[in-house]
């Protein structure tokens, strides 16, 4: 089995990833391990809005909306939900 890593940007609704790596820097790096976006948990899509930006994810139980800048540069390993 290939690992299959993405961007979360690009993870369809309902796809579950691992965190793989986070390339944010500065404050807002900080803010998002505060949320939970740690190398190794997992996240879940929940749903886009209805122009494609932000985008609804769940990690630790907490729903949070990134906008697609930010979600581009958090990566994941895709292992269940809907197939990229």
């Amino acid at each position: 089995m290939t690992e299959t890593i993405i961007p979360l940007s690009e993870a369809k609704n309902g796809s579950i990833l691992c965190i793989s790596a986070i390339e944010v820097q500065g404050v807002l790096r900080r803010r998002l391990l505060d949320l939970g976006f740690v190398v190794g948990n997992i996240v879940e899509v929940l749903r886009r809005s209805p122009l494609g930006d932000p985008t609804a994810f769940r990690v630790s139980n907490t729903t949070i909306a990134l906008r697609r800048e930010e979600s581009s540069m958090i990566y994941g390993e895709l292992i269940g939900g809907v197939e990229a």
